[in-house]
């Protein structure tokens, strides 16, 4: 393994010049871009790994491994983050006892105040899951210390595990369609997610392309509350009700059949119900929800592999990989 006094050779500067830049202190001791980036290339191209898990172990002689982060909102898309772990442990590395897993939970639009992005010092690459349109544009346009996969997000600059959701939002539409569907609706979490935005995109489209004729826009919290208002809002304000409605969180979807039981709304016979993700508790509903399955578990090993491939200098370009999604027919939705 290199050390800072080989990075400071190659990159010709002082090891305190190193030092500095790889503790995140380059622009405060007012050391120039250029340099800094010079510095982080020439680590990586000699496979410079911070020893952060040695650090915190009482026998210095133990093996040394990496430490990766999952960096998870704090929001109700944190149900999710079991079976993302689910996978990880079931599926990757980390059963073979090939690194080390933190977990950090970060807000929305703030993703510049995790700090070991930039100094490197508590963790040798993190997977960042759910980022807001904010945090994706700091993320352009930042260079930070430690390799980076982003979960469910697109980037140029970075590697990312997604699946299309554009294309999901097209299939859930046409097989309104092929239900004879004419008044149909999309029922959209109020979050900053370059995901949902897709799926939306894709769902409007595949409406308008089909010869549906009227489609609604609905919106509520991400969570059995905001699927429940959602309906309550309905069911005031008209009195003639799509007869179809893509959810797209699990959770809203579950609130929604409560309030269409408490208003004698007939699931599947008077309205369809579609979720998204395949969410554990979805299959034991009443009527159990059809729903999209997304494949977080495999995306989960994907991110991982993904990630220490870069952590041990095995690719040195960005990657993107595409899974697929899966309409899971249950009895919301007309057989």
């Amino acid at each position: 393994m290199a050390t800072i006094r080989e990075i400071a050779e190659k990159a010709g500067v002082s090891v305190g010049t190193v030092s500095f830049i790889l503790n995140g202190k380059g622009d405060k001791m007012r050391i120039s871009v250029a340099t800094q980036e010079r510095v982080l290339e020439a680590a990586r191209e000699l496979g410079y790994l911070p020893s952060i898990s040695a650090r915190r172990l009482r026998n210095s002689d133990e093996k040394k491994i990496p430490v990766i982060t999952i960096l998870w909102t704090l929001d109700a898309r944190a149900s999710l983050i079991s079976r993302f772990l689910q996978g990880i442990q079931e599926k990757s590395l980390f059963k073979d006892g090939m690194f080390e897993l933190l977990i950090q939970p970060y807000e929305n639009g703030k993703i510049h105040e995790v700090e070991s992005l930039h100094t490197g010092t508590r963790f040798n690459g993190a997977i960042i899951a759910n980022a807001s349109k904010e945090d994706l544009e700091y993320l352009e346009r930042t260079n930070l210390n430690v390799p980076i996969v982003l979960y469910q997000r697109y980037s140029e600059k970075y590697c990312t595990v997604n699946v299309d959701s554009r294309l999901t939002g097209i299939e859930v539409a046409e097989y309104f369609a092929s239900k004879g569907h004419k008044s149909v609706g999309i029922v959209v979490p109020e979050i900053s997610s370059q995901a949902v935005d897709l799926r939306q995109e894709g769902f409007l489209e595949a409406v308008k392309n089909s010869g549906m004729i009227n489609s609604q826009i609905l919106r509520g919290d991400f969570s059995e509350e905001g699927g429940y208002s959602v309906i309550q809002s309905l069911v005031k304000r008209s009195k003639d009700l799509p007869t179809a409605l893509f959810f797209l969180s699990d959770p809203m979807a579950v609130g929604a059949i409560l309030a269409c039981h408490e208003h004698g709304i007939r699931i599947p016979e008077d309205l369809e119900i579609i979720g998204h993700d395949n969410d554990e508790q979805t299959a034991y509903t009443y009527p159990p929800l059809t729903t999209v399955h997304l494949p977080v578990e495999e995306m989960a090993v994907a991110c991982v592999n993904q990630l220490m491939e870069l952590i041990n200098h095995k690719v040195e370009t960005t990657g993107s990989l595409e899974f697929k999604t899966e309409l899971v027919k249950r009895k919301s939705s007309k057989s």
